[in-house]
């Protein structure tokens, strides 16, 4: 199983934004320094995140991202669901179709194998990732220029 790139910058920004509480709230643009990517894609991601309710948004002087109580408490799994969608590991009915679609017992195999890796993810919410020894280094990376 393998996350795709969007899943895994919207989970490092969430992270990221739930340390930040120690260092006042962080802009978009300072999440994507901290995590050495493109200012556009962390946007990308910043916008799911805004439409799942796991952060908000303020515009203007003091403004910035916070992470919302949904945010916070959300299971690790769902949140992986809903930023990588209903996709099956295969693409049985792609194009052109497996011609083993009708018959094939691998299909099956990988949809357990995927909701298996889903069940494990269930449990965690973001404050089990950001425990130490992850936090300590998730402050360190402030996206902010030296003063």
């Amino acid at each position: 199983m393998r996350l795709t790139k969007f899943t895994d910058l919207a989970l490092r920004a969430v992270m990221r934004l739930a340390v930040s509480e120690q260092g006042g709230s962080l802009t978009t643009r300072e999440v994507a320094e901290a995590m050495d990517v493109p200012y556009a894609h962390m946007a990308k991601a910043i916008t799911r995140l805004q439409h799942l309710d796991v952060l908000e948004a303020r515009r203007g002087r003091g403004g910035g991202l916070e992470l919302t109580g949904t945010g916070r408490r959300a299971s690790i799994g769902w949140l992986v669901r809903e930023l990588e969608g209903e996709g099956e590991v295969v693409a049985c009915e792609g194009d052109p179709p497996c011609p083993l679609r009708g018959a094939c017992r691998l299909r099956r195999a990988l949809r357990d194998a995927q909701e298996a890796f889903y069940a494990t993810l269930d449990p965690l919410t973001v404050t089990d990732l950001v425990a130490s020894p992850t936090g300590p280094v998730l402050v360190g990376l402030s996206g902010r220029p030296p003063q």
